[in-house]
């Protein structure tokens, strides 16, 4: 029932059916008593919340002007008090169902449908577009400009693979960005001392590879080898820095790191173990960029990162990586050696 209502509301209205099932997957239905508070006056959060039964009192203690909102109503089709920070305090005046839904996403969303929405057919002509939504979800392609987000679904090229193909391999220079539409695939790498292989991770349906050697310019870390069939989509060097590292990495002069660091930032440093014990910024965390992966759940989530190590290399590639697990990072430019040749 409340899908139903949802499809009614305004902008959600205007959805293609797929978008309308995304949305309406992630969003959140929630039921309250009478006499409680949906929300306050002077609030910033990022979502849209939508009456679907029930009735709501919106007030202001500035203007002293009130609404009274009933579910079904020609009001209720729009988001209560949506102008941020939030205009009225809003309070139930009966037991109220509410949906709540991402304004982020509902915009993407939207500005999807709106601008290029005939470019997702272009690929290969079918009508698959699951892979893409995954993309829409992940922290990384949420920080992307929407024009972006078009453009790269107009660039991506379909690759059908077999199982056993090696994808990339550990050595050779960085060519493409992938992310896998379907089958899954296996990261391994191999060590210089002992020539031991060590089986890193297993990738699926939606999950991205090939960005560390882009960003980075280092050649690949890595070998990915498919364990299935399966069809990936393949993005060049040139279109992934101009549309995915140039708008995802924020660079920060040392003045500018040093007013963030001042607002709370904290420090880190992604180079080896060795060079941080030689030498680093005071203040600083080591978390080297080969261990970011697996250590990156250790850092707080809440705290704004800047990233630095020699030259700026590597910590590109920290940010890239740290952005796709929903931190916010910033990148210290010329790194280190920039810092020594200003000294």
């Amino acid at each position: 029932m409340e899908k139903d209502i949802l499809k009614t509301l305004v902008p959600i209205n205007s959805l293609t059916p797929e978008n309308f099932r995304e949305l309406a997957n992630q969003a959140v239905i929630e039921r309250f008593p009478a006499a409680s508070q949906l929300f306050k006056q002077g609030d910033h959060d990022s979502y849209s919340i939508y009456l679907l039964e029930g009735e709501v009192d919106l007030t202001s203690a500035s203007t002293n002007q009130s609404l009274h909102v009933k579910a079904g109503s020609s009001d209720a089709r729009y988001a209560l008090a949506q102008l941020k920070p939030r205009q009225y305090t809003g309070t139930a005046t009966t037991p109220v169902t509410i949906a709540r839904v991402d304004s982020h996403l509902l915009d993407r969303l939207l500005t999807w449908d709106q601008t290029t929405g005939y470019e997702v057919t272009e690929f290969d002509g079918s009508e698959d577009t699951e892979w893409m939504m995954r993309m829409l979800r992940s922290a990384t392609f949420q920080q992307l400009p929407p024009s972006n987000i078009n453009a790269l679904f107009a660039r991506f090229e379909p690759v059908e693979v077999k199982a056993g193909q090696a994808i990339v391999r550990q050595g050779e220079p960085g060519k493409n960005y992938y992310v896998i539409k379907a089958g899954k695939a296996s990261v391994s790498r191999k060590t210089d001392q002992t020539g031991k292989v060590s089986l890193l991770a297993q990738l699926g349906d939606g999950d991205g590879f090939g960005e560390e050697a882009l960003l980075s310019g280092a050649p690949r870390n890595a070998t990915v080898v498919m364990l299935t069939d399966g069809v990936l989509m393949q993005l060049n060097k040139k279109n992934f820095d101009a549309l995915v590292r140039e708008p995802l990495v924020k660079w920060v002069t040392l003045d500018e790191a040093r007013m963030q660091a001042q607002a709370g930032a904290k420090l880190l440093d992604v180079r080896t173990e060795d060079e941080f014990r030689h030498g680093t910024i005071k203040g600083s965390v080591n978390l080297p960029l080969y261990m970011l992966r697996l250590k990156a759940a250790s850092l707080d989530p809440k705290n704004h990162y800047i990233v630095f190590c020699q030259t700026g290399s590597r910590s590109c590639a920290a940010a890239f990586l740290l952005s796709q697990r929903g931190f916010e990072v910033s990148v210290l430019r010329g790194g280190l050696g920039k810092l020594a040749h200003a000294a």
